[in-house]
C-alpha cells in the first residue's frame, strides 16, 4: 500500500479473454496491429502508462496467446467461463490481484507484488487507448476509495480505475458481457471522469469491418 506521502499505486488489469464471435471465432488478443498481438500492444500501454504489477485475464485460445505473446512480468490468469461474458474475466482479474496482495511477497517480485491502491481495467479490443489516457487516468488517482474512468467528449468509456475498497462490490456485480456497467450506473455519482480525446479514441474491434482500423 502506498504510504502517507507517495502516490497511491496502480496495478493494471488487461481483460483479454474474448473469443471474437463476430470475427469468426479468432480470440481478440491474437488480431494483430502493427506487426504484433493486441494483447501485448494492451500491456505495453498499461506498463509505459505506469500501472504495475500487471495482470491479464485469458480465455478463448490461452494456449495460443500464451506460446505467441510476450506476457513476461505479468501475472496470467485464465478464464475458463470466457463465453459467459467479461464479468467473468473482470471478477478473475479482480480476485487475482486481491490474492497476490494478501501474499507475503518480497519487493523485488514486480510479477507477484500485488500491493496495489487500485485497479486501472483496460480492454484488449480497444487498441486505439494507449499509454497517454492510460497515464492520465492512473494519475488522477487519490485514494483506495477513488472511481475514475476515462471520458471522451464527456462521455464514459475505458479505461477505468476502481479503488481497493471497491474491489469487493465490483466483482460482486460483475455478471455477464455487462462487467462493471451496473456498479458504474449505480455509482455515477462518485465517478471522476478524465477527458481523453485528444490523446485517445475508445473505438472497440467487434466486427469484420472494424478490422479495417488495425494496420
Amino acid at each position: 500500500m502506498a504510504s502517507d506521502t507517495s502516490p497511491p499505486r496502480v496495478a493494471g488489469v488487461l481483460l483479454a479473454a474474448g473469443g471474437g464471435r463476430r470475427l469468426g471465432g479468432r480470440p481478440k488478443a491474437l488480431l494483430e496491429d502493427r506487426g504484433s498481438p493486441l494483447v501485448e500492444h494492451a500491456l505495453r500501454s498499461l506498463r509505459e502508462g505506469g500501472c504495475g504489477p500487471l495482470h491479464v485475464v485469458l480465455g478463448a485460445g490461452a494456449d495460443r496467446v500464451r506460446a505467441r505473446a510476450d506476457l513476461a512480468g505479468c501475472v496470467v490468469t485464465l478464464n475458463p467461463d470466457w463465453e459467459r461474458g467479461m464479468g467473468t474475466s473482470l471478477r478473475l482479474g479482480l480476485a487475482a490481484l486481491a490474492d497476490t496482495a494478501a501474499r507475503d511477497v518480497t519487493a523485488a517480485d514486480e510479477a507477484v507484488d500485488g500491493s496495489a491502491d487500485a485497479a486501472l481495467v483496460l480492454l484488449v479490443d480497444q487498441p486505439g487507448i494507449g499509454a497517454e489516457a492510460v497515464a492520465r487516468v492512473r494519475s488522477a488517482c487519490r485514494s483506495r476509495a477513488d472511481l475514475i474512468a476515462a471520458a471522451y467528449g464527456g462521455e464514459r468509456g475505458h479505461p477505468v480505475l476502481f479503488g481497493a475498497q471497491r474491489w469487493a462490490d465490483v466483482a460482486a456485480g460483475a455478471v455477464g458481457d455487462k462487467g462493471a456497467r451496473e456498479y458504474l450506473r449505480e455509482h455515477r455519482d462518485a465517478i471522476r471522469l478524465v477527458e481523453c480525446s485528444d490523446v485517445a479514441q475508445a473505438y472497440d474491434i467487434d466486427t469484420p469491418e472494424d478490422l479495417s482500423r488495425l494496420e
